[in-house]
């Protein structure tokens, strides 16, 4: 049998079953009407950011990246959680408005900006985080025709990355930001044409599980900071420390130790150089606040032996879940969390493989895994789906269309 990745904690057996939010799954999915389906916990997310919290600096002020799920009921219980919002496009700044989100607590960062995506954050009093010298000069270009001040800031491609991440930002040649020597130039001319200046974005990467790396990243980080406001010659209003923490989605995975990270930041807080003394310090972070609050559930329609393996087949699939399938990323496929929804507290007595309901092999949601006899009907869970799940998958490939949301 091949390993499973850690259960999060929050989660508990109730009558047997898998609960979710003090409820049992087949109570929900009754309650749904269908699966497959995405069950994201409040309390789990009000527990998350709460413990962030107590253990970050006082002065650290904390971003939800909405990338990770922007699921409006989600977006609406986050907005009384978070101080901030970062966005990736134009789309998902319609979705923090439609939930009435004040645009002015969102920043908006991503290679590739249109002209109308920055007009309407422009608009709206969006910050801009800059990506080239091309898009400011179309920045400014817009903010002079509709005569509003841009609120402007230049996210930096630093000259380092976040060892041991999942995905690296920074370091080298990236489509990601200017590179770091010409950003005091940038700056400058930004305050020099009259935008309102509002300083760094600085994301080296994400989903590291060593406190030890993000604690030197967020060093270099803040020297970087400190460098480049230097050579801008003018106060450093704002830097956003980018995020990075992960959650263990594989065998073998921990938690990060957050409260180290956190001690370390505040001692890095107390001794900062002048040029940093007034800035304003924000983490961004997306999967670490939401991924560990969500479900995926989805029934087994078949169940089927091929050469003395056992497939149970279910009515989802890597159209939602694509992370767990191992297509989003990973370069040797390792299993998430998983279990039998239905049979939650059962030993695990057979190996057998999940996969969905798509014509491909790439379709495989646990590989070998060791669960309960599932038989038809029973429901499975897919766990750490709370982020880079249901919009992060192709919901129309073969036409089957998203999965329901729902948050308890």
């Amino acid at each position: 049998m091949k390993p499973l990745g850690p259960i999060p904690n929050g989660y508990a057996a109730i009558d047997g079953e898998l609960g979710i939010a003090g409820r049992k799954v087949s109570d929900i999915i009754t309650e749904a009407g269908t699966t497959p389906l995405f069950v994201y916990s409040r309390d789990l997310l009000t527990q998350r950011v709460a413990t962030l919290r107590a253990a970050m600096p006082k002065r650290l002020a904390i971003h939800y990246a909405v990338k990770a799920n922007p699921f409006g009921p989600v977006l609406q219980h986050m907005s009384a959680l978070v101080d901030g919002f970062d966005i990736a496009s134009g789309g998902e700044l319609a979705l923090v408005r439609a939930v009435g989100i004040d645009p002015s607590r969102v920043s908006f960062a991503g290679p590739g900006k249109r002209d109308a995506e920055l007009e309407a954050a422009i608009s709206a009093g969006v910050t801009l985080n800059l990506e080239s010298e091309g898009e400011a000069a179309r920045a400014l270009a817009i903010a002079l025709r509709i005569g509003i001040t841009p609120r402007l800031a230049i996210r930096v491609n630093p000259d380092f990355d976040l060892k041991g991440s999942g995905m690296k930002m920074g370091g080298g040649a990236k489509p990601f930001g200017i590179d770091a020597e010409r950003v005091p130039a940038l700056a400058r001319q930004l305050i020099a044409e009259g935008a309102d200046w509002r300083g760094f974005h600085i994301f080296a990467g994400s989903q590291a599980l060593s406190a030890d790396a993000i604690i030197e990243t967020q060093a270099q980080t803040l020297d970087l900071a400190a460098r480049l406001a230097e050579g801008t010659g003018a106060p450093l209003p704002k830097c956003n420390l980018g995020g990075g923490i992960g959650i263990p989605y594989f065998p073998g995975d921990v938690q990060v130790d957050i409260a180290k990270v956190g001690a370390a930041l505040a001692e890095r807080f107390a001794a900062l150089p002048d040029v940093l003394q007034g800035t304003s310090f924000v983490m961004e972070l997306g999967r670490y606040l939401v991924g560990e609050a969500g479900v995926y559930l989805a029934t087994i329609v078949d169940r089927k032996v091929s050469h003395g393996e056992t497939y149970l087949v279910t009515d989802g699939g890597l159209h939602h879940q694509l992370a767990a399938s191992g297509n989003f990323g990973t370069v040797v496929r390792r299993n998430y969390p998983s279990a039998i929804a239905t049979r939650f507290d059962a030993p695990a007595e057979e190996e057998a493989s999940i996969v969905g309901c798509l014509c491909t092999p790439l379709d495989r949601l646990a590989d070998k895994g060791g669960f309960p006899r599932a038989d038809t009907g029973d429901v499975v869970a897919i766990f750490c789906a709370g982020a880079y799940g249901a919009s992060a998958s192709p919901a129309m490939f073969l036409g089957q269309g998203p999965a329901r949301e729902i948050l308890l």
